[in-house]
């Protein structure tokens, strides 16, 4: 049988250091062994080292059973601990292997089940550790902050476990690292607020931070111990993410060299499934603690994790708690909806209390409305500029102005904004200055991996190193931004109620004006017309009488023009009647009725039949509907359809007019979605273009001299208007030289289209 070590010889260089593969680096730390069993029992994996502990070699083991090597009693009491699932992640098992005594380990990696081995500490007193716990929840009820209880972690871990220095270690997003809390000896340099860069603790060894919660080295001066393997398959390697006694990264020992520590304990903080932080233990010598202890340090990390959250809103809950007060006043202030409200609101304080902003600005309409630290008008004009041409149209905050919008880098007074749109070109901005802060780091973070002509290797000055930070605000907490768009959204709808009243008063005050030079028209109009017609009649009486005088002087020059001013007076006083006509229609208030056709056109026709008989016309017609309509408006209708017809008869034929009309309703697509009547009114008279189909129908309009066909250009115009006071329409169709065709409409009820 061929056996082979897995140890990992890749080299790190600057290129894929932080892609080193730390979870199968293929060795183990000394102060035990490790083996790894197939799901048969047989020894696939076994480290260099076991003969350290007991009197058997690597090779000896390898390719073998278990129970060959341990024995029938040892294998039957792993695979019972194996199956007791509950007890197997709190306390490793107890177990005698070839007479002496050990505490195992047990976790799967894919299907090999790896067993760690340590020697059996002695017995710690459990009666101490669980009343330091119990101690230390006593002291942890009565901190308020996450500060205080990370301070009360670091003190009792420090007491637990004994290291020289127990550190609280907190991730920022880009997981830069800050000493949030510390306990160490007196004798020691704190390291209490040194930050460190994200690059100290690269991402695969963040991932096993997540996977293992515990990670102990001993010895930093260790010398890894090779894993063996049956030689039976190419590539053969064993993930030891979940191990105990994995090596470390040479990088990583070398690095804690260079800090001087000489044994780690670090217990991982998961928060939200997210690395939160680490629990970092140093001793300045080696070190190695029992099982009972590596508990008691993995429930101090569960004491922080499980209060993270609540410890964060009681940190944010009086600020909060101001800033939705502040909401709740600003919401329920009573302010008339006028534009000058705004001046009443960006003064109110908590208009600025609301997300603990210096300044704040109201842009609406062009005019700027500002409070506070805010910045200056032609400040704010570039800044909704460079918003405009981001395409930004929704809630926008940052920090730090300039790294989204370089332009604005001078301007220290609003390096932090909280944005949020109104509308179009309106909107609301919050600001805060420049907060310049000094950042402490524990060495120059641009210099974390150092190349040498020895290879590569972690920095090793861990001095002081300061970094001021400029160009930047305090950070906007996520209740601000909350309440700030929340706030935002109610301004919105204020704004728009103040246009929508603003609007409504001008239309209202459009509509008083409109109605009242309405009124003085329509009064102009019957005075006009109505006392027009006076003077016109004694025109008439006087010219009438000038020509009776001289109807026995035929020759006389007079005669001639008389007759001219009569005419005129004629024509005048028809066009002021027909003009009485039309206001009359157009202010009528009666309500629709259930009229009969048939009725209006008998009456009509009996109060034209002088008229009908002098032009010798032929008028045929055949029953008429019921409509709904005003009885006095349709046989003014039907009145001046026939007078205009007779008026444009042809003089080459008698004039004949046939009205035809639907019996029941029907529905006309191009007009009507209901059902409707039609009334059709066809003569043979001189027709017209139909290019001129609308415009018949417009006041004053004539297609022909006033010389060759009398009127006042108002009568077809009168029709179209009593149809529409009536819901209905009228249609016109002609061909010159064989006659007219007006159509008039009529909407129908619902009841009326089922009979």
């Amino acid at each position: 049988m061929k056996i082979k070590d897995i140890v990992n010889r890749d080299i790190v260089t600057l290129t894929n250091c932080d892609q080193e593969p730390i979870h199968i680096p293929g060795k183990i730390q000394p102060h035990g062994f490790l083996i790894g069993l197939t799901a048969e029992w047989k020894i696939d994996f076994c480290t260099d080292n076991i003969s350290s502990f007991i009197d058997i070699t690597h090779s000896q083991a390898l390719g073998k059973t278990f129970e060959t090597v341990f024995g029938s009693k040892a294998q039957e009491q792993i695979f019972g601990y194996i199956n007791e699932e509950k007890i197997k992640d709190a306390f490793p098992l107890e177990i005698e292997l070839n007479g002496k005594l050990f505490q195992i380990s047990i976790h799967k990696s894919f299907d090999i089940y790896v067993l760690e081995a340590e020697p059996q500490f002695n017995k710690e007193k459990l009666a101490d550790v669980y009343t330091q716990t119990i101690q230390f929840v006593t002291q942890m009820n009565n901190t308020r902050s996450l500060k205080d209880l990370c301070a009360l972690v670091a003190q009792g871990t420090r007491e637990i476990t004994g290291y020289d220095r127990v550190m609280i270690y907190r991730f920022d997003e880009q997981y830069n690292g800050e000493v949030f809390a510390e306990n160490c000896r007196e004798d020691l340099e704190p390291f209490l607020g040194l930050h460190y860069p994200h690059t100290d603790i690269p991402v695969q060894a963040r991932e096993l931070y997540i996977k293992n919660l515990l990670r102990l080295i001993v010895d930093i001066d260790y010398d890894p111990v090779p894993i063996f393997t049956v030689d039976d398959q190419e590539n053969k390697n064993l993930d030891l993410s979940l191990s105990i006694l994995r090596s470390t990264s040479p990088i990583h020992v070398e690095y804690l060299k260079n800090m001087g520590v000489g044994a780690t304990l670090t217990i991982s903080l998961i928060h939200h499934d997210r690395l939160w932080g680490l629990i970092a233990c140093h001793h300045y010598s080696k070190k190695n603690i029992s099982p009972e202890i590596r508990l008691a340090a993995k429930l101090q990390g569960q004491f922080i994790t499980s209060q993270i959250d609540i410890r964060q809103s009681n940190d944010e809950n009086i600020s909060a708690r101001k800033s939705s007060e502040a909401l709740e006043y600003l919401t329920a202030l009573e302010l008339p909806l006028v534009e000058d409200t705004l001046k009443t609101i960006v003064k109110t304080p908590q208009l600025l209390q609301i997300c603990n902003a210096a300044g704040v600005a109201i842009v609406f309409r062009d005019k700027i409305y500002k409070n506070g630290l805010a910045p200056s008008d032609e400040q704010i004009n570039t800044l909704i500029t460079s918003i405009n041409e981001a395409k930004i149209n929704q809630l926008f905050s940052t920090n730090k102005l300039s790294d989204h919008f370089p332009q604005l880098e001078k301007c220290s007074n609003f390096t932090g904004i909280i944005y949020h749109p109104l509308g179009s070109s309106d909107c609301i901005i919050w600001s805060r200055p420049e907060t310049i802060s000094e950042i402490n780091w524990g060495g120059d973070p641009e210099k974390s991996i150092i190349k040498d002509s020895t290879g590569l290797h972690p920095r090793n000055s861990f001095n002081i190193w300061k970094q001021i930070v400029k160009d930047q605000s305090s950070n906007w907490k996520q209740f601000e931004i909350n309440t700030a768009a929340q706030y935002a959204h109610a301004l919105h709808n204020n704004l728009m109620m103040i246009m929508l009243t603003e609007e409504e008063e001008k239309y209202r005050n459009q509509s008083e004006i409109l109605r009242e030079t309405n009124l003085e028209l329509e009064n102009i109009n019957w005075i006009s017309t109505h006392d027009l017609q006076e003077p016109l009649r004694k025109i008439q009486m006087i010219v009438s009488k000038m020509m009776s005088d001289l109807n026995g002087e035929p020759e006389n020059p007079f005669s001639n023009s008389l007759e001219r001013v009569s005419k005129s007076a004629s024509r005048m006083r028809i066009l002021l009647e027909d003009i009485l006509k039309y206001t009359r229609i157009k202010n009528t208030k009666e309500k629709l009725e259930k009229t009969d056709l048939n009725l209006v056109l008998e009456t009509t026709l009996d109060e034209m039949k002088e008229v009908i008989a002098e032009n010798n016309a032929v008028i045929e017609f055949e029953e008429l509907p019921s409509v709904h309509a005003i009885g006095f408006l349709m046989r003014q209708l039907f009145s001046n359809i026939i007078q205009n017809s007779l008026k444009y008869a042809s003089p080459e034929r008698v004039p004949a007019i046939k009205i035809t009309a639907s019996q029941e309703p029907v529905i006309i697509k191009d007009l009507f979605n209901v059902y409707c009547y039609w009334v059709r009114f066809s003569d043979n008279g001189i027709g017209f273009e139909q290019q001129y189909a609308e415009s018949i129908f417009k006041v004053f309009t004539r297609l022909h001299p006033q010389q060759e066909y009398s009127g006042s250009g108002v009568g077809l115009a009168l029709c179209k208007k009593i149809m529409q006071t009536v819901g209905g329409t009228i249609h016109a169709e002609g061909k010159p030289g064989k006659g007219t065709t007006i159509t008039i409409y009529f909407p129908c009820d619902p009841e009326d289209s089922l009979l």
